[in-house]
């Protein structure tokens, strides 16, 4: 009787394993065909939804933070808008850092947030965010030190700051090109881990040739 009880249970697991990615895998779809802030707004609910079920998983919750913070640099209607985006991100980056204290790729989207929070008023922010977004980039790269989107995070942030001093970024160049030669070696930890980035860095690149 024990024996049966014990292979009832771990076949209640395992569904609601199979259950929680596929859930994952159809609201990831839905994320990347994101357009507008309202997309966002549904999808960000929807990963907010998974969360509220598996309490314990804290991917659901790094996607819902990661909507907030993307829906911050879409908004054009001006810099309070923007940091409201940033409030909601914000009420969920602890509890993914108590979910995932040891993930890298926890620290990496806190580097991205604490970069929305720069980048609507860089002038009057740079001093108490920039130690902030380095902070991050550190706690991720120590974790993991060949964390792609880490190393895009210090990146897009080196770039930013050389351009914001009026300083040449061509220096970049050949480490945004090692950055995406070496991508596809990183190996991600399942399909409904974050996996973005690459995008970006090749952005950069071509950025480059300008």
């Amino acid at each position: 009787m024990l024996v049966l009880v014990s292979i009832f249970i771990a076949l209640n697991v395992l569904g609601a394993g199979e259950k929680y990615f596929q859930k994952m895998g159809e609201t990831l779809t839905g994320f990347s065909n994101c357009r507008t802030l309202e997309d966002y707004q549904m999808v960000a609910n929807q990963f907010r939804t998974i969360a509220n079920v598996e309490t314990a998983e804290w991917l659901p919750v790094y996607y819902e933070t990661q909507c907030y913070i993307l829906m911050s640099f879409m908004d054009n209607s001006g810099a309070k808008a923007r940091d409201v985006w940033l409030d909601q991100a914000e009420k969920s980056i602890k509890k993914m850092m108590d979910l995932a204290p040891q993930e890298s790729e926890v620290y990496a989207l806190e580097a991205m947030y604490h970069t929305g929070r720069l980048v609507i008023n860089p002038s009057e922010r740079a001093m108490t965010t920039t130690p902030l977004i380095n902070a991050a980039i550190g706690r991720s790269l120590g974790l993991d030190a060949y964390n792609p989107r880490a190393r895009f995070m210090r990146l897009s942030n080196d770039i930013g700051t050389a351009r914001f001093f009026g300083s040449d970024t061509t220096p970049y160049c050949d480490d945004a090109r090692e950055l995406l030669e070496q991508w596809d070696s990183y190996k991600v930890k399942s399909p409904i881990h974050p996996s973005w980035g690459k995008g970006q860095v090749e952005e950069i690149i071509n950025g480059c040739g300008e």
